[in-house]
């Protein structure tokens, strides 16, 4: 609210005010990378199949993985990254920001991984061994920290996001370890332990770390937290490139006997999810909305995620990705404005309904498919999709008891997802770590260079607006002093 908020008149363009001259963010970064470089000294090698003594692995099996590991790696570093990018004063932290903490968070998650990878086996400690099994993992501990930095985009400081990412990956390697090693847990595209916890984790820190308190320092002053047509094409280009990419990510570790089923299940789905949003989207807001169609498209990639190596049927495949869509569809225009209003719950980029439904909707599809899994369909290979249900005869699960197994993951998942994401949104909210204030929220201008404060030039703005009144801009636009184009991004919700 405008009388809630007490905003400073910026400082003159190309004044650097003392916050400004900190060097916290470098430090940090150096830090946390100097914590990997030691660790990786002393902890990792690479695997037998990799090492100096060793002929390697087939150069089929390499080049088919390492195909996989891309599209996987494009999607983490272009496709989020360019997805947030709807912000038109925030696009240069989107993108940046991104590339450094993924880049970060791989090495981060590949050593937790595999630490507990080590914790697992009853063999004597050894290093930590690295493949392209590895690679795809740390991708994919990169890709829950952009969930949650999408929730959080334009609210916290690049400081706070290093602490973030440091400390969620930590709760986040315990949580597959105990779901998928411990539980065995099957979530092939990640449908739980990848989008559920991401975005989970972002709300829970979102909400402590407040609500969005838009900044205005005056009447006239622009909201800092809108799109234009500009940012939201660029956002397109994120969307796409997830969209096209996705069945990689369901099926980068699946084995090769399930595999084309799952890019099958996987396309049938966004498919699906793509038609289903242009559906629901013109029925509920009578015009279609970018913000519907940069997110709710990808709903059926996620939602598919944990059944997306079963024998669902085609026909299945497309109807969870419908059933997506207009979930993800609702999250935008139903609840993320009563999250926003009633718990101060604002979600930016609306990873609830894009990561968090849709998550929850693909976990219980594979408690579901669990518990429909029977050896008339799949034969011995219900071991190799569950491997819980192997061993001998009467020892191995049941499929109800896997279904059982499959519930508790997923409610394990919500459980250390929201707790720890609240104690890290706690944590980093300490000053310590710059938190930004709501003058300096959704703008480049406070951690880049040429990036001038959106609010300094806001009166040689006014006056060519009243000089230039009902004439043509540059954009071959009226302008219309009276009926101010409504901002995108305050209807994203």
């Amino acid at each position: 609210r405008k009388a809630d908020l007490v905003v400073t008149s910026p400082p003159p363009i190309g004044t650097m005010t003392p916050e400004d001259d900190s060097r916290s963010f470098s430090i940090g970064l150096g830090l946390f990378q100097l914590l990997n470089l030691l660790l990786y000294a002393f902890c990792v090698s690479y695997s037998d199949a990799n090492s100096g003594i060793s002929s390697g692995s087939s150069q089929t099996s390499t080049t088919a993985t390492y195909a996989t590991f891309q599209d996987v790696h494009v999607m983490v570093f272009v496709g989020f990254g360019f997805l947030m990018t709807f912000l038109s004063k925030y696009s240069f932290n989107a993108v940046g920001i991104n590339f450094v903490l993924s880049a970060l968070c791989i090495q981060w998650g590949m050593l937790l991984n595999g630490f507990w990878n080590e914790v697992n086996t009853d063999d004597m400690w050894t290093a930590i061994k690295l493949d392209l099994h590895a690679l795809i993992e740390g991708d994919f501990a990169a890709a829950a920290v952009a969930i949650t930095y999408g929730a959080l985009l334009g609210k916290t400081s690049p400081l706070q996001m290093i602490a973030v990412a440091f400390f969620e990956l930590i709760f986040y390697s315990i949580n597959i370890y105990v779901g998928a090693k411990y539980f065995e847990a099957v979530d092939i595209g990640g449908s739980m332990f990848i989008h559920a916890f991401g975005a989970y984790f972002g709300l829970a820190a979102a909400m402590m770390l407040g609500s969005r308190a838009p900044p205005l320092a005056a009447e006239d002053a622009e909201n800092h937290n809108n799109s234009s047509k500009l940012s939201d094409t660029f956002a397109m280009i994120g969307t796409l490139f997830l969209w096209m990419f996705w069945p990689s990510f369901n099926g980068a570790l699946a084995p090769p006997e399930t595999q084309e089923r799952v890019f099958i299940n996987t396309v049938l789905s966004l498919t699906g999810s793509c038609v289903g949003t242009f559906i629901w989207s013109q029925w509920k807001r009578r015009k279609l909305s970018m913000v519907d169609v940069q997110n709710a498209t990808l709903a059926g990639g996620v939602a598919v995620g944990s059944s997306a190596d079963l024998s669902i049927d085609p026909w299945a495949a497309m109807l969870v990705g419908l059933v997506a869509s207009a979930v993800s569809v609702w999250g935008y225009t139903v609840l993320q404005p009563w999250l926003d209003h009633k718990l101060h719950i604002y979600d930016t980029c609306g990873v609830h309904n894009l990561h968090g439904l849709p998550g929850l909707l693909g976990g219980i599809s594979g408690v579901i498919a669990a518990a429909t899994a029977g050896e008339s369909v799949y034969g011995n290979n219900i071991e190799l999709l569950y491997p819980a249900r192997g061993g001998a005869p009467g020892k191995g699960r049941s499929a109800s008891e896997q279904a059982g197994y499959q519930l508790l993951a997923l409610v394990l998942t919500l459980i250390i997802s929201i707790s720890s994401g609240a104690l890290v949104g706690k944590i980093v909210s300490h000053p310590i770590f710059e938190p930004p204030q709501p003058a300096d929220y959704y703008s480049d201008h406070k951690y880049w260079e040429d990036v001038h404060h959106p609010l300094a030039d806001a009166e040689a703005k006014k006056a060519a607006e009243i000089q230039n009144a009902g004439n043509v801009n540059t954009l071959g636009r009226v302008s219309n002093p009276t009926f101010p184009l409504q901002t995108v991004a305050e209807s994203r919700v």
